[in-house]
């Protein structure tokens, strides 16, 4: 008896679990929620993936996206800027596009919170950060940062 019941026991903790998990039976207090884009630094993935890779870049998690797409943010990145050699952090084509193509936000613990200070880089986004005007810099401003200076900013307020 000891047996039977431990065992029926045991099948409806099983069914309940299944069915827990089951979306269609989800709690109607309770929302489901689905990625549908990866957004960590803007602009990344509106210029740098392609139209045919968008499903797949906003699904992938971040240790796989640089093997995945390194090599098509490279390509972009000479195509928007042939004469692109080293950034303002030094970094050439390979390392800025290895960096551009994981899409997280990195945090640091101990440096300034900013996307860019001229020093810091990467450490978070404060509120004042102009992102884009950053981004643009890196792209486009050569080892100085003063290349193309028609293309180092989009002359708008970081808000």
């Amino acid at each position: 008896m000891k047996i039977r019941t431990g065992l029926f026991s045991l099948l409806a903790a099983g069914s309940l679990l299944f069915t827990a998990c089951n979306k269609e039976n989800t709690p109607p207090n309770r929302q489901v929620y689905e990625q549908q884009d990866q957004m960590a630094r803007p602009a990344i993935n509106t210029v740098f993936v392609g139209t045919a890779d968008k499903d797949m870049f906003n699904t992938t998690i971040p240790s796989s996206m640089g093997a995945a797409f390194q090599a098509k943010f490279k390509t972009r990145l000479l195509a928007l800027n042939a004469g692109y050699t080293t950034n303002a952090l030094g970094q050439n084509a390979d390392q800025l596009t290895g960096l551009l193509a994981t899409d997280v936000l990195n945090v640091s613990k101990t440096a300034p919170t900013t996307f860019f200070d001229g020093t810091n880089i990467l450490t978070g986004r404060a509120l004042a950060d102009d992102v884009i005007d950053v981004e643009l810099l890196l792209l486009f401003g050569g080892p100085t940062g003063t290349s193309n200076p028609g293309l180092t900013s989009d002359n708008a307020t970081p808000h």
